[in-house]
């Protein structure tokens, strides 16, 4: 028999968690499912800690989502009596020489022009006035150093269980230990398939991580490489300098080599947590992974920690290794599946997308629901190459991706984004009214019929209307449009 909902979200770690939670906050019915039981150590969300911060140097279009989850992360506390964000300060050092970070030079430069353009409490300070505030740093006296108060760490493996048990306090179906083995979609609804069952939904939403690419193939097992992570806890000399208050969230970039950058935490556990990243051997997600050895730790230290972090003993008290599901550009995969209009695919972030997740996860939902969200997701669309005619189509100015339209003959039509499953079919989903589509039944010269897929566009007066050799006119949705 095949279950049935409203929603499905396959994957149910950082991205996952949060759209389960806020779906079941706004009253859908959704069925989680996970090939583990999370919180797990299998993937990307756990080690006990995970940077955030507001200003973001990969990106002005992170910026909103890092406040937002800010925001939820306190109301989750508020709600569940848990501690998940400690706000402790971050320090972010480099040089504008030096290699970038995610892809970006000057990250630090990037980050202090993110903190102005918000207004972001920070400071930009002197080599010698980090050393003075926290002398455990030992700086060569070139650098630029970015200071942020509201910077801090968040609990991975505590978001992601807060946010499953609120999905299920509020009618989240989680079903653990079942290996999705194949999604499939048609016009109206997606079927999920596991080893234990089959389920079925108006909307899938894929927050798979590392498995994405084996799961869905095509473009995303392009697009998409996994590299494993290694995270170490190093014996400090003296516990109390390296506890929360006295040691702050820090990103030190170094030098000019790939591999001259490291991050780390103060005391949550036991030992001080310490990590750099690799970008040159990558993995199947399903491979054993051998545990970090001796040598690995004693290599982190020596390039890394030694003459850099003062009272940090070279004697590692656990390692443990993470998974990175990486883009070319190290940027977010937020998009519908190209083939499929139904799936929204949610994972692959680069090594730098817990700190986000929360507000993701509402993003996702708001999506799903009502066909757009407030915060804007266009910047981390899947580029796709597909075949046809440029868009002539423009709103406020800017010339609309061809992406955002199909093929489809007038007469067989359908509205999409969540107002209709299909044609002559109830509502699945509504759409707010002040949605509009721009429909124009043909482009003179061009041959080819189209419309946008859904809603995302938000309203859209007729001065804003697609310019091309066509009249067309923006009506409402449900009023019919015409234009020759």
């Amino acid at each position: 028999m095949t279950a049935t909902s409203d929603v499905i979200v396959v994957g149910l770690g950082a991205m996952g968690s949060a759209a389960l939670y806020q779906l079941t906050r706004r009253g859908i019915r959704a069925i989680g499912i996970d090939r583990f039981s999370p919180p797990h150590e299998r993937g990307s969300s756990h080690g006990e800690s995970r940077i955030t911060r507001q200003a973001i140097g990969e990106g002005e279009e992170y910026v909103p989502f890092a406040l937002r989850s800010h925001e939820i992360w306190r109301e989750l506390e508020a709600d569940t009596g848990r501690s998940l964000f400690s706000a402790i300060g971050g320090l972010i050092i480099g040089r504008r020489t030096d290699a970038g970070i995610h892809g970006h030079a000057d990250f630090v430069g990037r980050t202090i022009a993110a903190a102005a353009r918000f207004r972001i409490e920070h400071e930009v300070l002197s080599p010698g006035e980090v050393t003075n505030r926290f002398p455990q740093f030992r700086l060569a006296g070139d650098e630029t150093c970015y200071y942020e108060p509201g910077a801090g760490f968040l609990r991975p493996e505590g978001c992601v269980a807060a946010q499953l048990d609120r999905a299920r306090t509020l009618g989240a179906v989680v079903r653990t230990g079942e290996t999705v083995t194949r999604v499939t979609a048609d016009a109206t609804s997606v079927t999920v398939v596991t080893d234990a069952a089959t389920y079925a939904a108006a909307r899938v939403i894929v927050t798979a991580g590392a498995w994405v690419p084996q799961l869905l193939g095509g473009a995303f097992a392009r697009v998409l490489r996994v590299f494993p992570q290694t995270l170490y806890w190093f014996a400090p000399d003296d516990a109390a300098a390296f506890a929360p208050g006295r040691f702050p969230i820090f990103i030190w970039r170094h030098g000019a080599g790939d591999a001259d950058h490291f991050y780390g935490f103060p005391i949550v556990g036991s030992g001080v947590k310490l990590a750099t990243e690799q970008f040159a051997r990558a993995v199947d997600p399903d491979e054993v992974r051998p545990a970090p050895s001796p040598a690995d730790s004693q290599e982190m230290h020596e390039s890394q920690v030694r003459g850099r972090l003062v009272g940090v003993s070279s004697v590692c008290m656990r390692a443990v290794t993470c998974l990175y599901t990486v883009t070319p550009g190290f940027g977010f995969v937020i998009d519908r599946h190209p083939e499929w209009e139904h799936v929204l695919v949610a994972s692959p972030c680069s090594g730098h997308g817990f700190k986000h997740s929360a507000a993701i996860g509402e993003a996702l939902a708001e999506r799903v629901i009502h066909g757009n969200s407030r915060l804007d997701l266009a910047p981390f669309r899947l580029e796709r190459d597909r075949k046809g005619p440029r868009s002539r189509f423009r709103v406020e100015g800017k010339r609309l991706p061809r992406s955002l339209f199909y093929d489809k003959n007038p007469q067989d039509f359908r509205r999409r984004g969540g107002a209709y499953a299909g044609r002559d079919r109830a509502p699945v989903f509504p759409v707010p009214a002040a949605v509009h589509e721009a429909r124009p039944r043909r482009i003179r010269g061009a041959g080819w019929r189209s419309a946008p897929r859904d809603g995302v566009l938000a309203p859209m007066e007729p001065t804003a209307v697609p310019r091309c050799r066509a009249r067309a006119r923006i009506r409402p949705s449900g009023a019919r449009a015409c234009g020759r």
